[in-house]
């Protein structure tokens, strides 16, 4: 078995939680996104995003900058280099299980 081609146990557990899941698809097609735009998108509560999205900053797979616009808080995130090849890995160690009928 290649490093690709391992037991569906093995996948990144990280990315493979639905939610964070759905989150770092959102990220890998945009620069960044703000929290409101990822709330919207994913349908999880603003507790449930913060708290998914803390799990992948600590991971090292998404950046997440506090700024403002004009005098409104604003939250961006997005997908880092380590976040988008795990991300891309996960993707054909996937397609690889999918494959094999796994």
């Amino acid at each position: 078995m290649n490093e690709e081609q391992v037991p569906f146990s093995d996948l990144n557990r990280v990315i493979h939680e639905p939610a964070r899941l759905l989150i770092v698809t959102i990220l890998s097609t945009v620069e960044q996104a703000d929290f409101l735009f990822l709330l919207h998108e994913t349908g999880l509560t603003k507790g449930n995003l913060s708290s998914h999205l803390s799990r992948l900053e600590k991971s090292g797979y998404v950046a997440v900058e506090k700024t403002y616009k004009g005098k409104l808080p604003m939250t961006l995130c997005s997908l880092t280099e380590e976040g988008l090849q795990a991300f891309q890995l996960y993707r054909k160690q996937l397609d690889d299980l999918l494959a094999r009928g796994q």
